[in-house]
Parts: structure tokens; sequence; C-alpha cells
């Protein structure tokens, strides 16, 4: 049988993610890209949608100690919205975007109330 799938609509989620742990055995001069890569498919598989959108502070954060040395966690804020481009192939899309933080001490999965 098969899933009843069920409509979509826009949400906003706080995910932390350790890089570190999804980066062992990769080669250093791929890390960074790699990093990018793995963010884009933990948000697809999380909020269920193709079309990710990665920030600009959020790359240059995962790029700010250069290609080899990426940080060990990131805390991202992940949105959920809809898609306002005529040709668009999804009906949403997902923005992620950078959460400065002091400490990931005991920091969990959350959802944020829409602004």
């Amino acid at each position: 049988m098969v899933k009843n799938e069920k409509e979509l609509s826009p949400e906003t989620r706080d995910y932390t993610i350790h890089l570190h742990k999804r980066l062992h055995h990769i080669g250093l001069k791929s890390r960074a890209p790699r990093s990018i890569a793995i963010i884009k498919d933990f948000v697809s598989r999380v909020m269920k949608t193709k079309d990710v959108r990665i920030d600009y502070n959020l790359n240059n954060f995962l790029w700010s100690k250069g290609i080899k040395h990426v940080p060990y966690r990131v805390r991202v804020r992940l949105q959920r919205k809809k898609n306002e481009e005529e040709n668009a192939k999804e009906e949403m899309y997902t923005l992620v975007r950078y959460l400065p933080v002091d400490s990931f001490k005991g920091l969990r999965p959350e959802k944020v109330n829409s602004e």
C-alpha cells in the first residue's frame, strides 16, 4: 500500500548537524564541498523538499576554516516556504540559515513559531 502524503505547509525548525561524524574518512580537499552536500541531503530528508537553498552566511561559516578543517557542528534554521516562481518544478522550497550559538550543549531540534 502507498502511504497518504500529507500536504506540506510553511514551517520553521532549528537543528544541530554534527558534521564531524559525517565527514569521517572523507579526503581533506573535499570536506567543505561535501559538508554542503551533507546539509542539503539532511534538509531534504527532514523537510521533505527537493529544492534546498543554502544561505550566504552558512556557506561562509562552513568555509571559514578553509577546505580541510570544517567546523565539527553547525546550528541551522530550516524554513520551508512556498515557491513564488512561475515555472517552479517544486511547490515548496527550504531555506537553510546559520544560527550562531555559544555552546551546543543541551540543544535539541525544535519547532519555531513563524514570525
